[in-house]
């Protein structure tokens, strides 16, 4: 007899998110996580010294503000401000210039020059489309019919493309740049499929959604989505790690929010041992170095477009960048990083006491890698920013084994969720038109390892909640979830 209906391992934001998917069709859901807060990598700490509050892992997030899982819930009333600085996105040139990401299409392919016109018929056709698309470009490829299959089709055209690729679209640097910043957030060479789609995505998020944050810090989305759960009747119990599914009270379903090789671990003997396999060679992406900062000031940026946004991308060329990011790939740290970089205190006050700073940047490096990254990426900043050095108090700084140790789904320093070269990033963890679902059919893996992948968005989570709810829980509790769609639900494969 199982004594709840589902449950969940791991409280990041996908684990969250599945619990209240099944939480809201009146499922029994209980939450089990290791750390002592929930939100996995929505955690907000004080890293350096009291009263700065810096961002574990994730800091701006686009596809969290415009994500259909978590539009369809009470957020705000649990808590969640969403702080929208008035430039989603600067990216700086050596010469005191910056091209821009702004929350218009037009303002940004002003200061494009040349590109300007170009940048208008890539992005035009999907402009005001966001509620259509996006529940199609965030699921599984392979889920089923799109809502909308033209607007899919054209957008997929564009986006299966490589951004090396797609940047040949493009006569000047700024453009090609500005796209290439955008598509390394994927973690993978440039010159891998789709990441010309990770770039369009989040330079259409810019334009319909934003580029937001929330007010004091990534963990008040973890802690809404917890008060949600609690107020749908789920429990959640921190601080509890789980070795085995076998320790976990008897349910109808189990959703993991863990990576592949995690799950083989939990499940134990459920799986075949050819599955098991194959979660076990799970294969990760490059890590990140990340290095948070107590500031006593703002960052003295030359370029002024950079004081007004949330988001700055350090790196001018699209040849810089993907130096950077394939000797990464490669096994090598780069000599000159690229930096993605977050300064949320500039547009709320809470983050650092009056005067002060907290500076969120991350490089990427070889999985696993050992060395130290922080003189060259201070050397970046201060290429961009002269006279920063001046400015740091503290610095906070984690190599890929820190990364992994604050988060364990982070394996190795991989913050992605798993490799996203080739079509990694789209078929993941394996090509199946299910991928959430497993041989056995009460366990389920909802953790970035599944479609659409990396950032904070929930999707994961919400569309292994809903193909548990029609595999396990039948049609009529389906029903229940506000006219959800569920994804196909066909055999696995």
């Amino acid at each position: 007899m199982a004594e709840v209906d589902a449950v969940v391992v791991g409280a990041g934001p996908n684990g969250l998110t599945a619990a209240v998917t099944l939480a809201r069709a009146g499922l029994a859901v209980r939450v089990y996580e290791a750390a002592a807060d929930v939100g996995g990598g929505t955690r907000t700490e004080e890293l350096t010294l009291p009263g700065f509050r810096h961002d574990v892992c994730s800091a701006v997030h686009p596809l969290g503000v415009g994500s259909p899982a978590f539009r369809a819930l009470p957020l705000e009333r649990h808590g969640v401000t969403w702080v929208e600085p008035p430039i989603p996105l600067a990216h700086p040139f050596p010469d005191g210039s910056a091209a821009i990401l702004a929350r218009s299409a037009e303002e940004t392919a002003a200061v494009l020059g040349r590109d300007g016109a170009t940048y208008r018929r890539l992005i035009r056709p999907f402009l005001g489309r966001w509620e259509d698309l996006a529940p199609d470009v965030l699921r599984a490829p392979l889920a089923g019919l799109p809502r909308d299959p033209l607007l899919l089709a054209r957008f997929g055209a564009r986006a299966a493309a490589p951004a090396a690729l797609l940047a040949r679209l493009f006569r000047e640097e700024r453009a090609r740049g500005l796209l290439a910043g955008l598509a390394a957030h994927a973690m993978a060479p440039l010159g891998s499929p789709a990441t010309g789609g990770v770039a369009l995505l989040f330079a259409l998020a810019a334009h319909e959604v934003g580029w937001p944050f929330p007010a004091g810090g990534s963990q008040a989305l973890a802690d809404a989505l917890a008060d949600h759960l609690r107020s749908l009747g789920g429990r959640i119990e921190t601080g509890h790690p789980v070795r085995s599914l076998d320790e976990l009270p008897p349910a109808r379903a189990y959703l993991l929010d863990v990576m592949p090789e995690h799950l083989a671990a939990l499940a134990g003997r459920r799986l075949p041992d050819r599955f098991a396999d194959r979660m076990r060679r799970y294969r990760h992406g490059p890590a990140a170095f990340k290095i948070d900062y107590a500031l006593s000031g703002p960052v003295p940026w030359r370029a002024e477009p950079c004081t007004r946004a949330g988001t700055v991308h350090l790196g001018p060329t699209i040849g810089e960048i993907g130096t950077a990011l394939r000797a990464a790939y490669d096994g090598a740290a780069p000599h000159t990083p690229f930096l993605i970089v977050a300064q949320p205190s500039l547009f709320d006050p809470s983050r650092a006491p009056d005067g002060s700073h907290v500076l969120w940047v991350y490089g990427h490096v070889p999985r696993g890698w050992t060395g130290d990254l922080t003189g060259a990426m201070e050397r970046q900043i201060e290429r961009f920013a002269p006279g920063f050095g001046d400015l740091v108090v503290r610095r906070s700084v984690a190599g890929p084994h820190t990364v992994e140790a604050r988060d364990p789904n982070n394996i190795g320093g991989d913050i992605a969720g798993g490799a996203c070269d080739r079509l990694r990033l789209l078929f993941r963890p394996t090509l199946a038109r299910v991928p959430y679902a497993t041989p056995d059919p009460s366990v389920y893996l909802c953790s970035s390892a599944t479609p659409p992948g990396p950032g904070v968005h929930g999707m994961c989570g919400h569309h292994a909640a809903l193909v548990a709810l029609r595999r396990v829980f039948g049609e009529e509790v389906r029903r229940a979830c506000d006219g959800s769609r569920t994804p196909d639900t066909g055999p696995v494969g």
